[in-house]
């Protein structure tokens, strides 16, 4: 195509970068396509993350840590390395290309050494921007910091609270106890205390530690390390409630009935003192009749009531009928160098439920408190998924001949009836998986517009301000609205300001899952990298133009089946049915199918996987509708077979694109 040497300002566009360009037809065979940059959508990188490589003739070379560019390594001239070694993680400017052989570039800054898996969090770290060294002042008033006092709290180090949590965690900022309700207005009730580490005590508004919080907006977790919202001296210590030593806190009584509904809540600002501090499974074990030498004397005191409290939460929880997705999470477990040792899908228990369970309790009752004394407030949101998501669920569903109805106000137990049909049958990972992507994404908002799958109407973030900044927000509200003392959300906070900081927080929230997901898949392709040619059962669990995204069930690995390599003939992309359909066989392949693949290629610092299919295609059955878009053509040499073109059964030589390897996000 020729774009015409003048165009308008700031229109100006250089190669790789994406526009909107407005075309016009030749007005004879001897003119070329003509054209007009009328926006610039999105400008081309001019420098890049990657490992750096020596080469044997002293040059190097930059392996590119973005999945996108696997496999678009970049020429690094011995005078443009910067000094950098073998192994380093480095930025680098990209330099003019010559018309042949790798781009070039220049070493701008050098971040660190991969020597080693344990270093693989720090590709992530820099790629997404997020800090990682606290400045000074930060940590000098973390240093200067006092433990809390009696002074204005009240004293609660009697209440035999304990902390439940996985047994690797380093801080433990939620404590729990239950007993019976003693008034005889209440019989067969409950009261559930929930006490959250005091974290407004120690981080006051505007403060270094304040600004450097919101930077940050949450903790990052990586299997290799953790990068907190706070210096360790108040995350994991004076915040940390450890057993048998006195701790500020922020506890909610709530008092429960005998259906498991919370009849009232009051706030404390205290001093506590943990009685425990068990893991998930030691608890756990302990109700199920084999207690060891920690659990034993809590036992009947301690841990019976908390279950017998659950029971009744669960009761209303039921009742409630939340969005109840089935979708099994994997831990990445390392060996001592920080290589994989396996993957593992911890066991839910009911020790995980009821501290659910108590948390959005508690959750619950500080939207509520603040609502009720109309302060502004960070609620945790969740709307409702759109009609148009709504559409193509009730279409895909039609497909497994199951009918939708979603008459009237939409609501979780809709998607629920959808669930329970599938319980046990073949379709239930398929079905799950489309219903959860039919969902909206959860975010912060100072405006209020529910929670759709938890079924909530007001919902706030309140029990772990260690390692995210929007509880802390919800805990200096509190204390505001009620007095407790030193701490409180200053006048200056509005809605209009808290609706800046929800915006923020909810990128950075965004920004850590990102981040954890890249790091997980780059260290599962360093685990798999030297079984290339290995065969695998795995599950499809995306299907786009490009081609099939594969899970692989035993490490949960994602990798890239290209479209080109499926068979000789086109395969259309069937929207509706999520599936790529052969024009000529109507094999299909489609979402949730279980396939056997063969891994062929492993790019471990970019994460990325590539697989070839080894199982046949099912039948498409006839009817419904498909959506008539053409995938790619299978790689025959640069040049496309015909096949035939759906839409009129014409024989089509259109060439293949390009096959793209990036993963279409949720």
């Amino acid at each position: 195509m020729h774009v015409p040497r003048k165009p308008k300002p700031g229109t100006v566009a250089g190669v790789g970068d994406r526009v909107l360009l407005s075309v016009e037809k030749p007005r004879n065979k001897h003119e070329t396509y003509s054209g007009r940059v009328i926006k610039l959508l999105d400008k081309t990188q001019h420098r890049v993350l990657g490992i750096y490589r020596e080469m044997p003739n002293g040059d190097g070379r930059m392996i590119p840590v973005d999945k996108k560019q696997a496999g678009r390594d970049l020429a690094i001239a011995a005078k443009d390395s910067g000094g950098a070694q073998d192994g380093d993680l480095i930025s680098v400017e990209l330099m003019r290309s010559r018309g042949y052989g790798l781009p070039s570039g220049r070493v701008k800054e050098r971040l660190g050494s991969l020597k080693t898996e344990k270093a693989v969090s720090l590709i992530a770290i820099h790629a997404h921007d997020i800090p990682q060294e606290f400045p000074a002042d930060v940590i000098r008033e973390s240093e200067a910091a006092k433990p809390a006092t009696l002074a204005g709290r009240e004293d609660w180090r009697g209440v035999p609270l304990v902390t439940i949590d996985p047994p690797d965690a380093k801080d433990h900022d939620d404590a729990v106890h239950a007993e019976p309700d003693a008034d005889p207005n209440n019989k067969g009730g409950y009261i559930v205390n929930v006490a959250i580490a005091d974290v407004a005590f120690y981080v006051r508004p505007q403060s270094p530690l304040d600004r450097e919080a919101l930077k940050r907006g949450n903790s990052v977790y990586f299997p290799d390390r953790v990068v907190p919202m706070l210096p360790e001296r108040i995350s994991n210590d004076l915040c940390s409630l450890k057993p048998s030593e006195p701790r500020g806190a922020l506890a909610v009584r709530m008092v429960i009935d005998k259906d498991g509904r919370k009849r009232s809540h009051t706030f404390h600002r205290v001093l506590m003192r943990s009685a425990a501090k068990l893991n998930y499974a030691q608890a756990q074990a302990a109700i199920d009749g084999r207690p060891d030498d920690t659990t034993g004397p809590l036992l009947d005191p301690i841990l019976k009531p908390l279950w017998t409290a659950y029971a009744l939460v669960k009761r209303a929880r039921d009742e409630r009928d939340p969005l109840d997705l089935d979708l099994p999470e994997r831990k990445i477990l390392l060996k001592a160098d920080g290589t994989v040792d396996r993957v593992a899908t911890p066991e839910r228990l009911d020790a995980h439920r009821l501290i659910e369970e108590f948390m959005i309790l508690a959750n619950v009752a500080a939207a509520e408190t603040l609502e009720k004394k109309t302060l502004p407030l960070i609620y945790r949101v969740h709307d409702e998924p759109t009609v148009e998501k709504v559409h193509n669920l009730r279409e895909f569903l039609k497909t497994l001949e199951m009918p939708f109805s979603a008459t009237g106000a939409l609501r979780p137990a809709v998607f629920n009836r959808i669930l329970a049909q599938v319980k046990g049958r073949d379709a239930e990972p398929l079905v799950n998986e489309v219903v959860l992507r039919s969902q909206a994404q959860a975010e912060y908002s100072a405006d209020n517009y529910g929670h759709f799958g938890l079924n909530l109407r007001r919902y706030a973030h309140f029990t772990s301000p260690i390692r995210r900044y929007a509880d802390l927000i919800v805990h200096r509200a509190l204390i505001r609205a009620l007095g407790l003392g030193e701490g409180a959300l200053p006048e200056t906070e509005t809605f209009e300001t808290l609706s800046e900081v929800a915006a923020a927080i909810s990128l950075t929230e965004r920004r850590a899952m990102k981040a954890e997901r890249e790091t997980a898949d780059r260290l599962i392709a360093h685990f798999l990298a030297d079984r290339i040619g290995a065969t695998f059962e795995g599950r499809i669990s995306g299907v786009t133009r490009a081609g099939l995204f594969v899970k692989l069930a035993d490490t949960g690995a994602d990798g890239l089946i290209p479209v080109r390599t499926l068979g000789s003939e086109y395969y259309n992309y069937d929207e509706t049915r999520h599936a790529l359909i052969g024009s000529r066989s109507g094999a299909m392949h489609r979402l949730g199918d279980v396939v056997q693949v063969r891994l062929v290629e492993a790019a471990p610092v970019a994460g990325a996987l590539r697989f070839e299919l080894l199982s046949e295609g099912r039948t498409a059955p006839r009817g419904g509708r498909m959506r008539d878009t053409r995938a790619r053509p299978p790689n025959t040499g640069g040049k496309a077979r015909p096949g035939r073109n759906s839409k009129n059964g014409k024989k089509s030589r259109k060439p293949s694109r390009k096959t793209r390897k990036s993963k279409k996000e949720g």
